[in-house]
């Protein structure tokens, strides 16, 4: 799901028998003979006989004559079949995923973010404003907030107009929230899904791109956080974008951090999902390790999944963070989503990918992986959409140990 520019507070009828018509005899019927004449006899002239009725159609018949009528009908099965049996037995697999028990410890290392909406930077927010959020995340493992700072403009540029207030926030995060970094959060749609968007193929935008960052971080942000969507896997545009920005981030001492596809289920998935839909959404497993090892954080947009259950969406979850963690260096903080909003749609059902199902998936992931690693963390989106209940299980499944 494109979550570059969030939105704030979806005759007679056929095979009748003939009637008689009304009144008298039916037409056709034959006179009544005179009585005036003699009765049949030897010299009486033979009646005609009668016609033979129709033979009645073998019932046979039909089905010889349409033979494709079954062969169409097999072969209707057999592709309801090739899809139901494989997606119901990878369902199964995703419960059978979701059970066990997430092993002692693995709940926050104080490594957690939380996405923000624009309206922290475009002059909708106060002081009291910052000082309920401080309340909020007191005593979370929330270390970076994500300020949506863009979204940047098709060329790559990005006007300092969209991001008038980021020197107040900044100054009033670190003294409310001492320790608590924030970050321009940046993206924009890419081509070649939307011809009106982004080219990272462009030379020229990606230099665009490097001159935005510099300029946000000269504002202040304390790092700089990119989602560009849809990204197919593989681009290597992309990862020359990243090479250049973290050679920047890099030379400031500031963490470079982007916003990731979820990783092949399958093997090959996306490549098959994209030439039916022309969207692949995935990346493979050595994309994302690509990506990984090119940035400081790296977090999973691990909600859109597709999942129609609880059970099935918290073993995605779970085969999704074992699947990151397999291929992030030790050096890079791995970060996986947890869905604060509500929507009913395709690709996502807010009955199904709730936050108690997220956190209990990616502790079981986290388990069976690498439980004892220290780069790693959840990222909560979206604050302007997180509910009491959200706040909660964040808490209750991540943050207090028990």
């Amino acid at each position: 799901m494109e979550r570059t520019e969030p939105q704030e507070p979806v005759t007679a009828a056929d095979g009748a028998a003939p009637q008689d018509p009304p009144g008298g005899d039916p037409p056709g019927t034959p006179e009544a003979p005179d009585a005036s004449e003699p009765p049949d006899g030897p010299g009486a002239p033979e009646a005609p006989a009668a016609p033979e009725p129709p033979e009645a159609p073998d019932a046979t018949d039909g089905k010889r004559r349409r033979p494709w009528v079954r062969r169409t009908g097999r072969v209707a099965l057999g592709l309801v079949l090739a899809v139901l049996l494989p997606l119901l037995a990878a369902e199964t697999a995703l419960r059978v995923n979701y059970r066990g028990d997430p092993a002692d410890g693995t709940y926050t290392r104080g490594r957690d973010a939380l996405w923000l909406g624009h309206a922290w930077v475009d002059g909708r927010k106060e002081d009291a404003d910052v000082d309920a959020l401080a309340r909020r995340l007191k005593g979370t493992g929330i270390k970076d907030l994500y300020v949506h700072s863009g979204p940047l403009e098709h060329d790559g540029t990005l006007p300092k107009s969209a991001y008038p207030r980021a020197r107040w926030l900044i100054e009033a995060v670190h003294r409310e929230l001492p320790g608590v970094r924030v970050q321009a959060w940046l993206g924009d749609i890419l081509a070649p899904e939307h011809p009106e968007a982004l080219h990272l193929e462009r030379a020229e935008s990606r230099a665009a791109i490097l001159r935005s960052t510099r300029e946000v971080l000269d504002t202040g942000y304390d790092g700089v956080h990119f989602d560009l969507e849809p990204l197919h896997s593989g681009d290597g545009n992309y990862l020359k974008l990243l090479d250049a920005l973290h050679e920047e981030t890099e030379s400031r001492d500031v963490p470079l951090s982007v916003a990731a596809h979820q990783i092949d289920p399958l093997p090959g998935l996306h490549s098959f999902w994209g030439a039916l839909t022309g969207h692949p959404k995935w990346w493979s497993q050595e994309f994302f390790g690509q990506v990984a090892r090119r940035v400081d954080q790296i977090a999973v947009m691990s909600y859109d999944t597709m999942q129609p259950l609880e059970g099935t969406y918290g073993g995605y979850v779970a085969q999704q963070t074992a699947l990151a963690l397999e291929v992030t260096p030790p050096s890079t903080d791995l970060l996986m989503g947890l869905p604060f909003f509500k929507e009913n749609r395709f690709g996502h059902w807010a009955h199904a990918e709730t936050v108690p199902a997220a956190v209990r998936g990616v502790r079981l992931g986290l388990s069976r992986t690498d439980a004892d690693r220290t780069a790693f963390g959840v990222a909560l989106y979206v604050d302007f959409a997180a509910t009491e209940a959200d706040w909660r299980a964040y808490r209750d499944g991540w943050v207090d140990e028990p």
